[in-house]
């Protein structure tokens, strides 16, 4: 029970402490970490704690790996601005950081080389779950900046191998037979049903077949665990996997956020080497912001993105444990990787409200071309809006154009766009969220908007900025839970309503229907 007690407790204390100070509660994990670590010997923690941690967030790993493979497609890792920015940015992070750590860190520069290495990847677990909590992992700039961090993380199994003397044998390229599995692992989904199968085989995909599985031929489990969500991203159900593993996934990644606040504690070296690296923090994701920006995307895409990658990687630690010359700056990064934490965690809580403040700095620095992010500003002849097109927003259109309206779709999700397009539904790209989207559209035939998206600050904004428009049509929307009915109809809305109980009243309409004596013919 004492582990329970440090671990447990303490997590629960910080997580609950910061916010309200409107932080998330990782940033709380974090400092619970360093709590546990400074006094846990003093009050009898078991040894034992910290490994039990380090398993546990080698848990929490592997499922968020797994569920960003859900929702990926694979071609998006592939695409110009993604493989692009990713060698360039890392280039240019070496070539940055290398003589800055030789010059006041180490006098040796294979020493140095390794730390710029490790500095210039930035953390996939963090950027994830920031974007997965702010439901913009399927958004434009949420894909581009989980592409980049895949590309960065084959970088890095590349670096260990190369500087570890770890190449992969020859079994390793069974990798490539992976897509073979494809039909199988797909076959085993629709076996799974509904249930508690549903987690088991997900956890099954996730921890045994793509982690252990991928190290026992010579690679890393955090890439199997992946390459097996990309496998399952185009089943129907997987977004059912991925929901039916989020709470376990956020309460093994608690583990992760303890051990990097317990990977050691700092000495005055630690801290300057911290400090340092604090104060070079934001360089990091200007690099990524102007290379974006090279790529042809447009400016609010490139901050957003560039904000997600602007943090140091706990992957940066793996390349420091891996190699034994870098073993003394184990302790030192992760301090400066849990500060890292504790400032892009909050400033991303903050990333739209930050743009929008400074969009007029950053905008003239967009290239004037075409962007590949490009969004519409005539709707055409529609005149139902519909926000989100996910299963509630098709339902919404479907019963719109089957009563002789015209809707028009809109999703941030460019994939999900494509693919309502392909299927003959007048669906577009476009973010609500999106400033510029707002200051180029067209509403005139619009009479009506309906916000199905899942996150409230986009239905707050899309609701607000269509009344600050002069939209007079009613806007609908429906809500996950009671108390963000309020905050809907303060910012436009004219009817809200819950989802779930609008469902117990179909169904019970539905069942009602079907109680009343029927009319025999002629009568």
């Amino acid at each position: 029970m004492v582990f329970e007690v440090f671990a447990v407790g303490a997590a629960f204390i910080f997580g609950l402490a910061v916010r309200p100070l409107g932080l998330p509660p990782l940033v709380g994990f974090l400092a619970a970490g360093f709590v546990i670590n400074a006094f846990g010997p003093r009050f009898g923690m078991p040894a034992q704690t910290g490994p039990i941690l380090d398993y546990l967030a080698n848990l929490g790993v592997l499922l968020l790996l797994f569920t960003v493979g859900l929702k990926l497609k694979l071609r998006q890792i592939g695409e110009p601005q993604v493989i692009g920015v990713s060698l360039l940015h890392f280039a240019l992070s070496v070539l940055l950081f290398t003589p800055l750590v030789r010059l006041f860190f180490t006098t040796d520069w294979n020493v140095a080389l390794l730390v710029g290495i490790a500095l210039a990847f930035s953390s996939t677990v963090l950027a994830a779950k920031m974007l997965d909590a702010k439901r913009e992992m399927g958004s434009f700039h949420g894909r581009t900046a989980i592409g980049i961090l895949i590309v960065q993380d084959i970088i890095a199994l590349v670096v260990i191998a190369v500087f570890a003397g770890k190449m992969p044998g020859p079994w390793a390229l069974l990798v490539f037979a992976t897509p073979l599995l494809r039909p199988v692992l797909h076959k085993l989904l629709d076996w799974a049903g509904h249930d508690e199968v549903l987690v088991l085989a997900g956890m099954a995909l996730a921890l045994v077949i793509g982690g252990y599985g991928f190290e026992v031929i010579g690679l890393k489990g955090e890439i199997g665990a992946l390459v097996m969500g990309l496998m399952l991203s185009t089943h129907p159900r997987a977004g059912e996997l991925s929901n039916s593993l989020w709470s376990l996934k956020e309460v093994f990644l608690v583990g992760f956020f303890l051990s990097i606040g317990m990977s050691g504690l700092p000495d005055w070296n630690a801290v300057l080497f911290a400090l340092v690296l604090g104060v070079l923090l934001p360089l990091k994701g200007i690099l990524f912001f102007f290379l974006l920006l090279a790529f042809k995307l447009r400016a609010r895409t490139a901050f957003l993105s560039a904000l997600s990658l602007t943090v140091y990687s706990e992957f940066g630690l793996i390349v420091a444990t891996s190699i034994p010359a870098a073993e003394p700056f184990v302790v030192p990064l992760a301090i400066a990787v849990s500060v890292s934490f504790l400032v892009a965690a909050p400033i991303n809580h903050l990333a739209h409200p930050l743009f929008e403040r400074f969009s007029d700095r950053l905008k003239p620095f967009q290239r004037v071309t075409r962007h590949p992010d490009e969004q519409p500003t005539d709707l055409g002849d529609a005149d139902v809006l519909i926000f989100g097109m996910g299963r509630t927003g098709s339902a919404a259109y479907e019963v719109m154009a089957e009563r002789g309206l015209n809707p028009i779709g809109l999703d941030a999700d460019t994939y999900k766009a494509a693919a309502h397009a392909e299927a003959g539904r007048n669906v577009v790209f476009a973010d609500a969220e999106d400033s510029n989207f707002w200051a180029g559209v067209q509403l005139g035939r619009i009479k009506a908007a309906v916000l199905a998206m899942n996150d409230l600050e986009a239905k707050v904004i899309a609701a607000r900025t269509l009344r600050a428009k002069g939209f007079t049509g009613p806007i609908v929307s429906h809500a996950l839970h009671d108390e963000h009915l309020n905050l809907i109809e303060e910012a436009g809305a004219d009817c809200t309503y819950l989802t779930m109980r609008e469902a117990g009243r179909s169904l019970a309409m539905n069942a009602m229907e079907e109680l009343l004596p029927k009319t025999a013919p002629g009568e």
